[in-house]
């Protein structure tokens, strides 16, 4: 059921051990409260990194607050989530920027990016969660969201880095200290924080030591400029429609953000899984709609300008926090997130971040990207020692890394993450059909190493590694990002 909550003890505060199911909820004034952690909760990624991709985040937060109803009227209110930014898709974003520098081409990508995944969904649903599982296993999906991280090095070491890396610096290890020194909510938005301090410290560095003379992005060049300009902030009026844009489809550039597709899934089968636990009821049936309703989500929100969404570790720590699991917290959320992006002055505010505090704060959030990969071969045991899983990932993170470009004819190419996926996708079945018809492999594709003396991973059905005292749920990239980026 979609709508319909029933009330709970009268809408009175929970005792212990009670917990407000999905279809219940509390009164009125209470939810609009926990509608309101929610935001607070998905705000900081959701309008960090459609920053980083260069995309109005006025429109993703408002698009983020559609996507989200549209979710929950899809999974029909049995699986509570909100959707808000993926950072997933910004290594192949940066890629076609580096081509073409449009923000409707970039949405038209992310829009097809979208239609796969709901496809993707609808395969779940009919074929079952298996059939993900066998062509993409831990060792492939491990690597692809490792590749996506690792692969924006280059993005902080030509672009932000350079504008002031003095700030850039500062605003790294200010960032280092808050996400670690402080616990609950103000560490899990520490990357939100870093970059208002480096936000705060960029302005107040122009008022001491007055224009910086380093590459400005506004004009293409190196000269001299304040490292903050609030002009646009000036002129930009308090109430408004933000910028829509219809997207520009381009096969060159869709395939470029087609690996993020991999990593989304991997992502929101371990989230939902994650609610199911918590809930503690089968979200089986439901996670081909899950994945589905992403996708759509994504397309919808891509088709007037938004960034790619996803479901959001951030608000599962919320839940697990608050042991409120109503829809209707979400629900509530999406309209606040709605409301946020009717005002462009805020957008114009987020614009105005200095490419130096980008710069400390991407560092952070594409290293833990990359080692949110790692952390998945950890939790499935991948073994290393075949070579069917060492040679073809190996091959493939160097590739993104670099990022080397595979030149297709004379305007076409693939590059860096886009190259690095495909090689390390096609290897790893190319050499595990090898490997079974020689006798060479040591086990069955999928399987993991022998399980050391003590293992400390709690399994959830289809495998998925659910790690104990995992205080915000399970990580994706966003999830990582909750704990540093709100």
């Amino acid at each position: 059921m979609a709508f319909g909550w029933k009330v709970r003890d009268r809408g009175r505060t929970l005792g212990p051990g009670e917990v407000v199911r999905p279809d219940e909820r509390l009164s009125m004034p209470r939810m609009v409260g926990f509608g309101a952690q929610h935001v607070i909760a998905m705000f900081g990624a959701t309008f960090v990194f459609p920053l980083v991709m260069g995309l109005d985040a006025n429109v993703a937060v408002m698009m983020s607050g559609v996507a989200t109803i549209l979710f929950l009227l899809i999974v029909r209110g049995r699986i509570p989530s909100y959707l808000g930014t993926s950072a997933s898709f910004v290594g192949g974003v940066v890629a076609i920027r580096a081509v073409q520098d449009s923000d409707a081409v970039v949405t038209g990508a992310i829009l097809v990016a979208g239609l796969v995944l709901a496809l993707a969904g609808v395969a779940i649903h009919v074929l079952g969660v298996r059939f993900i599982h066998a062509v993409f296993p831990p060792v492939v999906t491990g690597a692809v969201v490792m590749l996506i991280g690792f692969g924006l090095a280059f993005v902080v070491a030509r672009t932000y880095w350079p504008q002031d890396h003095w700030i850039a610096m500062i605003t790294m290890f200010a960032t280092f200290l808050i996400i670690v020194a402080f616990r609950g909510f103000a560490g899990r938005v520490g990357i939100l924080l870093g970059l208002i301090l480096g936000f705060a410290l960029s302005w107040l560095a122009d008022l001491a030591l007055g224009p910086i003379t380093s590459f400005n992005p506004a004009t293409q060049r190196v000269d001299e400029h304040p490292r903050v300009s609030l002009d646009q902030v000036a002129t930009a009026p308090w109430i408004g429609l933000p910028d829509f844009h219809a997207p520009d489809i381009r096969l060159g550039a869709v395939v470029l953000v087609l690996p993020a597709v991999i990593a989304l899934i991997a992502e929101n089968v371990g989230h939902v899984k994650a609610v199911g636990e918590m809930t503690r009821t089968d979200v089986d049936p439901y996670l081909g709609r899950a994945v589905a309703a992403d996708g759509v989500a994504t397309a919808v929100a891509s088709a007037v300008g938004g960034s790619p969404t996803t479901t959001y570790a951030e608000n599962i720590g919320v839940m697990a926090a608050t042991r409120v699991y109503s829809t209707l917290a979400y629900h509530i959320a999406a309209v606040i997130a709605i409301l946020f992006g009717l005002c462009p002055k805020f957008g114009a505010l987020v614009a105005a971040t200095p490419g130096g505090v980008l710069g400390g704060v991407t560092v952070i959030l594409y290293g833990m990207i990359g080692l949110l990969g790692a952390k998945i071969w950890v939790e499935n045991r991948v073994d290393f020692a075949d070579p069917v899983n060492m040679v073809p990932i190996g091959a493939g993170i160097i590739l993104a890394i670099g990022p080397v470009s595979h030149e297709i004819g004379g305007e076409f190419a693939l590059e860096g993450i886009a190259l690095g996926t495909i090689v390390l996708l096609a290897g790893y079945h190319l050499l595990r059909v090898v490997a079974r018809a020689r006798g060479t492999s040591a086990r069955p594709p999928g399987d993991p190493a022998p399980p050391p003396a003590a293992d400390p991973v709690r399994r959830g059905e289809g495998g998925a590694a659910v790690p104990p005292g995992d205080r915000d749920g399970p990580a994706g990239p966003e999830g990582a990002a909750g704990r540093g980026a709100g």
